[in-house]
């Protein structure tokens, strides 16, 4: 039995020593599982603010696009603001020349029917019939104004204007 006391502290010694080195190796191991769930973890983020900065990006890119296209709208705009006013003046201006040129028309038309009834009027007067040229003379002024006859000289007769002798019978018979 004494013997067995002596070698009970050389066991107890040699027991402490490995159990240290299971409890050093279990630390160790601990830790470095801790190092790699952190470096997986830090990875992980680094991931995520890596795709988070990438759409961010390209929210920032589509919004520049948006407001781009935005000012490329509001220039159109403008461009077509200024073809519309450019358009009404023309607009304006053709409108002008076609209300003159209908005027003109109308005025030609009215000059023609006035020397229509000033041919009949002067043959009726030449051959003598003065009730045929009066009731010619009243049909004229109630059809046509007689101031839409012309007023230049004629000139086959060089002396007369169908305006003037248009007056000339008219006094004559009137």
């Amino acid at each position: 039995m004494s013997t067995e006391p002596r070698n009970r502290p050389r066991n107890l010694q040699h027991q402490a020593e490995h159990t240290r080195v299971n409890r050093r190796i279990n630390v160790m191991g601990y830790l470095a599982v801790l190092f790699v769930v952190a470096f997986l973890l830090l990875g992980f983020a680094y991931l995520q603010q890596q795709r988070i900065n990438k759409e961010t990006t390209d929210a920032l890119k589509d919004s520049s696009s948006a407001f781009q296209s935005i000012q490329n709208l509001m220039e159109e705009k403008e461009t077509l603001q200024k073809q519309v006013e450019e358009l009404e003046k023309q607009l304006e201006s053709t409108t002008a020349q076609l209300q003159q040129s209908q005027a003109e028309e109308a005025r030609i038309r009215d000059t023609v029917v006035a020397l229509q009834y000033f041919w009949q009027i002067d043959e009726a007067y030449v051959r003598g019939r003065y009730t045929l040229c009066r009731q010619l003379i009243r049909e004229f002024e109630d059809a046509v104004n007689p101031d839409c006859l012309p007023t230049e000289k004629i000139p086959e007769n060089d002396r007369f204007s169908p305006a003037d002798r248009y007056q000339e019978i008219h006094n004559a018979l009137y």
